[in-house]
């Protein structure tokens, strides 16, 4: 990234953004990270970060073999909103960041915070379907599969 807040490559950059930053915007981060590999720059973001990461969210992506257990629920910054070429919100409504002249998608996805695993994985499987998109829309052709049982 440049002093300036631009980005410093070619590469789409992509911030996910929700309310606690514990659970859709982090399993959004991390199938753009599986999927995308250096292809692409992800980062994501709370407008309220909540104290740990959702631990059924981090088990639903487990599932599958991606691991979020070492991420942390962290507020958006004004440098990184600026740096990203798009702004994925899901539920943060009016406290989300707007910059003109950035691309924003909301994405109507329900909240995992309280639910069971099998609810989760529904929220899980949505959300990766929504980044498969957007990867596609980027250009950006996925490094890697999922291997379900």
């Amino acid at each position: 990234m440049n002093t300036d807040g631009s980005a410093t490559d070619a590469k789409p950059a992509v911030l996910f953004l929700c309310v606690e930053n514990a659970g859709r915007s982090q399993m959004a981060l991390g199938f753009f990270a599986h999927y995308a590999g250096d292809q692409a720059i992800g980062w994501s973001g709370g407008s309220a970060p909540a104290a740990a990461i959702n631990p059924v969210a981090v088990q639903a992506m487990g599932e599958l073999g991606i691991d979020i257990s070492g991420e942390f629920p962290k507020p958006w910054t004004d440098e990184v909103v600026r740096s990203a070429d798009v702004v994925i919100t899901m539920g943060c409504g009016d406290s989300c960041p707007f910059y003109p002249g950035k691309r924003y998608d909301d994405w109507k996805v329900t909240d995992p915070k309280g639910g069971g695993i099998e609810h989760v994985r529904g929220i899980r499987d949505e959300i990766e379907q929504r980044v498969l998109t957007l990867l596609g829309e980027l250009g950006v052709t996925p490094e890697r599969s999922i291997t379900r049982e």
